[in-house]
């Protein structure tokens, strides 16, 4: 329990703060609205973990070739700016700049009228599935067109698609041409903006990765001197500041599912960002769990399991924009799926790797 003793300590603080709030706040201001607030902040925390389980995984495939420093950092900086940044400032910030009000202004209209605010920010879901569902498609793809990967799930179809990997931008072409699909079937007004924004989903990923590169990039003769040591990736978002910031970005993107999804349930921003708030923390809990207990190395196939619920994740973010509402129990209910259809085609690997061992 030591992994998570710090999020159920921020959970009951967060569940403190909800019950005050909804206490002594709102028009029916009372015991049963600070229980609704309750109740109302935990199904937020549970759909927030459910949609970030994979999320988790990914963390931990970077996280788990960091070292301390960067592990801390990741911890302390990277929740503020998850908890803080993505659930609080950043949908502020959207209806701010589409909206033409100050930060403040926003932040009024967010806690005296939730309605209003709610409805300013679901104006624009479109730009935001298009820059969130093109960035986790690349994650996908890039990591399906890995022609270095030699673990493969679904044999028959990675092997196949891995001889792409050598095309220049394969995974940049189709994510263009998800993007376009998705811009055909909005309104012409909104037509223009999903591309930008989409096309901006790419820029960040593209961005991020050319930041790794010139950050952490060494010389040839570097590179060489190191082929041999057991630490050296090909990935060049695995750690130091590039990875930090692909990772940010990865939280980001996934954070936008959860804070719309979170909007069909109550416009109550600060309930919100608390029951946002305490799944971002049980999501970082479970990376460092999954690090320091070896959990993707005894489960083989766990990476790729939260890759494809990444994948339909990306997909189902992208149909949204249309106007296709998925709720997000499917949405969970997919990610979850994945995940265990993965942990145990890894113990069946496991089982048959030691009676092929034992008949030897």
């Amino acid at each position: 329990m030591k992994h998570f003793r710090f999020s159920i300590i921020f959970t009951v603080i967060c569940l403190a703060l909800s019950a005050y709030w909804g206490y002594t706040h709102g028009v029916d201001a009372g015991i049963s609205t600070m229980l609704k607030a309750l109740a109302i902040t935990a199904i937020l925390a549970v759909m927030e973990v459910s949609l970030s389980f994979d999320n988790a995984v990914v963390n931990a495939s970077v996280l788990r070739h960091w070292n301390h420093f960067w592990r801390t950092l990741f911890l302390t900086v990277g929740i503020l700016v998850a908890v803080f940044g993505m659930r609080l400032v950043f949908p502020l910030l959207i209806v701010g700049v589409t909206a033409d009000m100050g930060m403040i202004e926003v932040a009024k209209l967010a806690l005296n009228d939730p309605a209003a605010y709610s409805a300013k920010l679901m104006a624009h879901h479109a730009e935001i599935a298009a820059f969130g569902g093109a960035f986790l498609l690349l994650v996908f793809l890039n990591f399906l067109f890995d022609d270095e990967k030699d673990t493969h799930w679904f044999h028959w179809l990675e092997n196949k698609l891995t001889d792409l990997a050598s095309i220049p931008a394969m995974s940049v072409f189709l994510t263009l041409i998800a993007i376009l699909v998705m811009a055909s079937a909005v309104p012409d007004q909104s037509r223009l903006v999903v591309v930008i924004a989409g096309i901006w989903g790419i820029v960040v990923y593209v961005g991020v990765q050319v930041i790794g590169h010139l950050l952490e990039g060494k010389d040839e003769e570097e590179e060489e001197s190191e082929s041999t040591s057991s630490n050296t990736k090909g990935n060049i978002v695995k750690a130091g500041i590039g990875g930090f910031l692909y990772l940010e970005v990865l939280d980001a993107s996934f954070s936008f599912d959860g804070v719309i999804g979170a909007f069909a349930i109550t416009s109550d921003v600060v309930i919100i960002m608390l029951g946002l708030a305490i799944g971002a923390m049980f999501v970082r809990s479970m990376t460092i769990y999954l690090v320091e207990k070896g959990t993707l190395e005894a489960y083989i196939y766990l990476e790729h399991g939260a890759h494809y619920a990444i994948g339909a994740l990306a997909l189902i973010m992208l149909a949204s924009g249309t106007g296709l509402h998925v709720p997000e129990l499917v949405t969970g209910f997919i990610g979850i799926v994945f995940i265990v259809w993965a942990v145990m085609s890894s113990i069946a690997y496991s089982k048959r790797n030691a009676e092929i061992g034992s008949d030897k």
